[in-house]
């Protein structure tokens, strides 16, 4: 045991037996031995009698820095740093002073007892997130790893979701993984709500081939809507325009209940899209050159019930040729020719249109700013920097979006 180290060592149901023989040396070197009572029934009598329960982290934590330069390990459930105490711990008392040695997470042997990779799956604890947050995600995911909770239990969740229209997902309760009264369950999402099971478990979703599920909730905020509400390309996701800096651009282009819109560089279409539900009367045209996000666009147009949307697939300005002229235009995009298209698309701007543009560098800021000037002077700039709250266990860290540039102009009679 390294000198002045505290250990923090991975524990899976099957107890000691699961354990790497390094682990259980550490656990009968202990001078002091913390960790949930939960812990206590997978331990040797000998070494369960040692264990000091500890009721929160902070406990935790204070309980470690009271034992001074004494041999401690702390129990933890799987993966000490996979939704464990790990990474409070570390935060609070400094990473230099432990050292982890992980079990195999329930998670991760949730995902091997059915097969299924989860490099790309959406894993969430329903003890630290809210179920609505945990829905609008789990709508666009393909796959989906829940730690269950005593107040969202399977059948809890599985009923929701088919509540909020969610229903096209193939779904496995793993129970008691790696003890001898292990259990995989397999149904659909009635199926689960219609049973019950016992409180270790792990939840898992693999979304039916083919089957996209019912608008449900999606679209019901004007603008605004979770990112998670829109479809997008698999390499894509991720690209679209955030949430927040969506409502700021929408709110720039003064739009009004019977305005014509173009959204040039559409992507998947969120501006678009909900620029449809602010115009209500008028009309929008999200225009895509990249065959696969046209199809995205329509997609989502179905999914958000959108009617006065007409997607575009071409190349500007050619695109837009015998479009009708614009009260307003949101160009998007991260490549270099936003200025170019900023330039040829202010040339169709109704008198009085608002021109809104979203970039992510300098460069592109630059010149869309030196074109603008020449145009007119009204024209306005932000820096938009976002963190979004995320609850991880008692705690609340925020998670940083990339930085963009909004631009908002008017055309001068």
């Amino acid at each position: 045991m390294a000198a002045g180290k505290v250990h923090i060592v991975g524990i899976g149901d099957d107890g000691v037996d699961g354990m790497t023989a390094q682990a259980r040396r550490l656990l009968e070197a202990a001078d002091v031995l913390l960790g949930p009572e939960s812990c206590a029934s997978l331990l040797p009598e000998a070494i369960a009698a040692r264990l000091q329960p500890s009721l929160s982290l902070d406990e935790l934590v204070e309980r470690i820095e009271g034992a001074g330069s004494k041999r401690i390990v702390v129990l933890a459930s799987g993966d000490p740093l996979f939704y464990g105490t790990a990474r409070y711990v570390c935060a609070k008392l400094g990473k230099d002073r432990f050292e982890v040695v992980p079990h195999v997470s329930s998670m991760q042997l949730a995902f091997a007892r059915v097969k299924e990779s989860w490099e790309e799956a959406f894993l969430a604890n329903l003890s630290g997130q809210s179920i609505e947050r945990v829905i609008d995600k789990i709508r666009s995911s393909e796959t989906v790893g829940l730690f269950t909770s005593e107040q969202w239990p399977p059948s809890a969740v599985a009923k929701t979701l088919l509540e909020e229209g969610i229903g096209a997902f193939q779904a496995y309760v793993c129970e008691n993984l790696g003890s001898p009264d292990e259990r995989v369950t397999q149904g659909s999402l009635a199926d689960i709500a219609a049973d019950s099971f016992g409180p270790l478990n792990v939840m898992i979703l693999v979304r039916k081939a083919r089957i996209v599920d019912a608008p449900g909730q999606v679209g019901r905020r004007l603008f605004g809507n979770p990112d998670e509400s829109f479809l997008q390309s698999r390499p894509k996701r991720g690209l679209l325009t955030p949430a927040e800096v969506r409502s700021l651009a929408l709110a720039e282009m003064g739009l009004h209940a019977s305005s014509i819109v173009w959204d040039v560089g559409a992507g998947s279409g969120s501006v678009g899209l909900e620029a449809a539900q602010i115009a209500r009367d008028g009309h929008v045209h999200a225009i895509e050159m990249d065959p696969d996000d046209h199809r995205l666009i329509l997609a989502n147009a179905e999914r958000f019930g959108v009617k006065n949307l007409q997607a575009v697939l071409g190349r500007a300005p050619q695109a837009w040729a015998n479009l009708p002229d614009p009260d307003a235009i949101y160009v998007g995009g991260s490549g270099r020719d936003v200025a170019m298209l900023v330039d040829q698309a202010w040339g169709r701007l109704k008198v009085g249109g608002r021109l809104v543009t979203a970039c992510n560098s300098i460069e592109n800021l630059a010149a869309v700013h030196s074109l603008l000037r020449g145009h007119t002077g009204d024209v306005a700039y932000w820096l938009v920097t976002i963190a979004r709250g995320i609850e991880q266990m008692d705690r609340i860290r925020f998670e940083s979006l990339n930085p963009m540039f909004l631009i908002a102009a008017t055309k001068p009679e």
